[in-house]
Order: structure tokens, then sequence, then C-alpha cells
């Protein structure tokens, strides 16, 4: 039974410094986290060793392209998946990628997408949170969302800071580091990207890009919990082709990322299925151990087949591993 996590990051020299005001101005810096973030050799892989974990997928912890000028972002997103593509060339049997793209050039994006996965193997895109405040529902956005599917390749969809005025509206006025916390992973991270998942569906992107696969994390961002009311409540008016829920069933997947407790499992299980379900880590944001201990209680809760599915099948088909 192989194993297979797919929200799995990594920085480099490069991004940072490109992206180093930026990064001090939002508090994304993660210092205690830099060494296992920059280490894209025997490090990481001897982490991935200790939990069992044969291929990690790995992802940039992007945020920074957004205070980037759109050419600037385009030449450091070139540069990091340049150095992704050797990492992986140096360990090809455990490491995989996906490509980072400066989402402010759609059209440069397309490009690099294209180069991504004809040239250099790449598995998918990720992509964070907004792009100068605009969710990826936006018409511009729509030819990388074709390119996506066109290649055949699924696009993550990542949280990231909250723009400006969302900050300055939803969590500011709290003692200490508990506004930026509450922002992020605390509930703001989760949220948003919930609401960004809606806005693609109501929006009838899987309508018009009907190829295009879709991955979110951290158990579905609390959707399945809520997908019922959500879906009575917006399909009539979106008049799509199915319902709100349905696009769970054929155009998106989730991960189990810094998710390691069974009720949430449970609940996505029972909305979307298992076949729609990929096991993640988050690291070094969560520990790969951490993942593993949570493996060892869900083998109490699923099948043999469906733990296959879940740590490594679902993935091999969604990144069509093997190709």
């Amino acid at each position: 039974m192989k194993t297979i996590t797919l929200e799995e990051h990594f920085l480099t020299e490069t991004y940072m410094r490109a992206t180093a005001e930026y990064s001090v101005k939002t508090g994304m810096q993660f210092p205690d986290l830099q060494a296992k973030l920059l280490d894209l050799g025997a490090g990481r892989i001897a982490a991935m060793d200790e939990a069992g974990i044969d291929l990690q997928v790995m992802s940039l912890v992007a945020f920074g392209l957004e205070g980037l000028s759109a050419a600037d972002g385009t030449a450091v997103a070139r540069a990091v998946n340049d150095e992704l593509a050797a990492a992986v060339k140096a360990n090809p049997t455990r490491l995989a990628g996906f490509a980072t793209l400066g989402m402010k050039d759609v059209g440069a994006a397309v490009k690099e997408l294209e180069r991504c996965v004809s040239v250099l193997g790449f598995r998918g895109v990720m992509v964070n949170g907004t792009v100068e405040g605009r969710f990826f529902d936006d018409a511009r956005f729509l030819p990388f969302f074709e390119a996506a599917a066109a290649l055949d390749v699924p696009v993550y969809l990542h949280p990231a800071p909250p723009p400006e005025p969302v900050r300055e509206a939803y969590y500011t006025g709290l003692p200490g580091q508990l506004g930026m916390m509450l922002s992020i992973a605390g509930w703001g991270w989760h949220s948003e990207t919930a609401l960004h998942t809606l806005r693609l569906i109501v929006s009838g992107l899987f309508d018009k890009v009907p190829g295009l696969q879709l991955i979110i994390g951290h158990m579905g961002e609390g959707l399945p919990f809520a997908l019922a009311r959500s879906s009575g409540m917006l399909s009539g008016a979106a008049k799509l082709k199915q319902t709100v829920a349905e696009y769970f069933k054929t155009n998106i997947h989730l991960t189990t990322s810094g998710y390691f407790t069974l009720p949430p499992l449970k609940c996505a299980l029972e909305v979307v299925g298992i076949e729609r379900m990929m096991y993640s880590v988050d690291y070094p944001f969560s520990a790969n151990t951490k993942g593993k201990d949570f493996l060892e209680k869900v083998a109490g809760v699923l099948s043999g087949a469906e733990m296959e599915m879940l740590v490594g099948g679902n993935a091999a088909k969604v990144l069509r591993l093997g190709e």
C-alpha cells in the first residue's frame, strides 16, 4: 500500500529574498520551520521515512507572490519551478511537484503551467487565496482553469493571508497575536477557502470547464458539515447543471491535511465519500509522524480497500502517477 501526501510545503532562497518585504508585513516568515521548508532533499526524505511516506508532492509556500508585480511574480515562479524540478530529478521515486504560478499575469501563468506539466513533469498546480483581492471565479482566470483541464492536471486551492480590508474588518481588536492566528489556521483560512470553493461552483466554473478537478485541503475546509444547507440554499438560484453538492462527486477532492481527528473524517466520508478523499499531512506545519498516528486511528474506521484508496490510490489516479 503506497502512501502519498500532497499538501506538503517548501521554500527556496530565491523566493525568500524576492518576497522578504511582503512576508515581514504579513507575518508569514516561519522562522522556526525555515530549515525544514528549505530542505528539498535528505532531511525531508528522512522525515518521510520516519512516517512511512513513499511519495511527497511538494508545493511552494507562495503567499509572498501577492506582494510582487506581475512581471516579478512570473519570473520568481519560474525560478522556483526550476529549483523544484531539480529536487524531483534528484529523488524521482520519492518527490513530485505542484507548479507555482504568478497569477497576476494569467497569460504568462498559463504558459508556465504548460511548461511545468509538459517539460518539468509536474503533477498539478497549487494556487493560494485571492489575487489582488479577486477570487478565482473572476472571468480573467478562466483561461487558467481551461489550461489545467486541457493538461489533465488538478488545481489545489490553498488558503492565504486575508486581503487587508478583510483583516481589518474581521481580525483586529484582539490581544497579542490572536487576531493573526484567527485569520489563518485558527479559522479564517478555512472559512475563506470554503467560501472560495462555493464561489467557484455557483459561478458555473465546473459547467464551463467540466473536466476541471479541484482539490481542497483540511478535510474539506468545513464544507462537508455545511454542504446540505449550502447546496439547498444555493443550487436553485445558481441555475447549474447539477446541485452544488453534486460537484463534490464530479469535480472536487478533499485532503486530510492538518486535520488529525476522526469526527471531521467521518463527516467527510458520509458526505462526499471515500472516492473523493486523499491523505495529506501539511508538512512541515504538521509533523509527518502526527499523520502516521492519525492513520493508525483511521485503520479502525475504514476497510483495507478504503485505506488503500485514502493513503495513495486516489491520489495516484488524480495525479496520473505512473504515466
